[in-house]
C-alpha cells in the first residue's frame, strides 16, 4: 500500500479547498511556499563550545540542508551575550527537500512524540504560518542511539499562500497534520483549576 506523498496530498485536496472557500480556479490553491527548521544554541554553546557544531551537524542529517549559523546582533551584558557570538542554526527548505520533510515528519516524527495530543489552532499566526515546537529532535528517525544524551529542541515553521488561519489550518489538516478538537480546547479553559493544579 503506498502512502500518498504531501506533494501528491497538496494536489488532490484542491477540489475541496474550492468547495469550502470558493476558489475560482487552480491558481488559487494554497501552496506550501517554505519550511524553516531552527535551534537557538545561545545557553548551550556558552557551557560546551563545541555544542553549535553538534547541533550543525545533526540538524543537516535531519533536513539534508547545511544549516545557517545566526549571530547575536548586539551585545547584553546581563545575558553574557556579545556581537557576533553564533546564537542558533537555521535551516530554510524549499522544493523536493522540503516535502521529504513534512512526509517524515507527518508520517514517522509525530506519531513517535510522546504524549501528543495534536496541534494547538493558536499555533497559526495571523498571516496562516504554522509554528511547532519539538521538545526532542529523537523523534526523528535519523538520530542514532549515542544522540540520546545530547538532545535538543527545535522550532519548525511553515509557511503558507494562504491569507487566514480558517484557510491553514484546513490545508494542514487535510495534509494529515492531526489538531486538537475545539470543544476539548474550549473545556480546558473553561474549567476551573483545582487547589492542586494552583500549587
Amino acid at each position: 500500500m503506498n502512502i500518498p506523498t504531501t506533494k501528491e496530498k497538496l494536489k488532490a485536496i484542491y477540489p475541496k479547498l474550492k468547495e469550502q472557500f470558493g476558489y475560482k480556479n487552480a491558481m488559487q490553491a494554497p501552496r506550501i511556499e517554505k519550511v524553516v527548521v531552527s535551534v537557538g544554541t545561545g545557553k548551550m554553546s556558552r557551557a560546551d563550545k563545541k555544542r553549535n557544531d553538534l547541533v550543525a551537524d545533526r540538524l543537516a542529517k535531519l533536513t539534508g540542508q547545511k544549516p545557517a549559523s545566526r549571530q547575536a546582533k548586539k551585545s547584553i551584558a546581563s545575558f553574557k551575550l556579545r556581537e557576533g557570538e553564533v546564537v542558533g542554526q537555521t535551516v530554510t527548505l524549499r522544493g523536493d527537500r522540503m516535502y521529504g520533510f513534512l512526509d517524515k515528519l507527518v508520517n514517522i516524527a509525530v506519531p513517535r512524540t510522546k504524549d501528543f495530543r495534536g496541534f494547538s489552532a493558536r499555533s497559526i499566526d495571523a498571516m496562516g504560518n504554522f509554528t511547532m515546537g519539538v521538545k526532542e529532535h529523537t523523534i526523528f528517525p535519523e538520530t542514532a542511539d549515542e544522540d540520546l544524551k545530547d538532545v535538543f529542541g527545535l522550532a519548525i515553521s511553515i509557511v503558507l499562500s494562504t491569507r487566514n488561519k480558517a484557510e491553514s489550518q484546513a490545508v494542514l489538516e487535510l495534509l494529515g497534520f492531526p489538531f486538537r478538537e475545539i470543544g476539548e480546547v474550549a473545556s480546558r479553559r473553561g474549567r476551573k483549576r483545582t487547589r492542586a493544579e494552583k500549587k
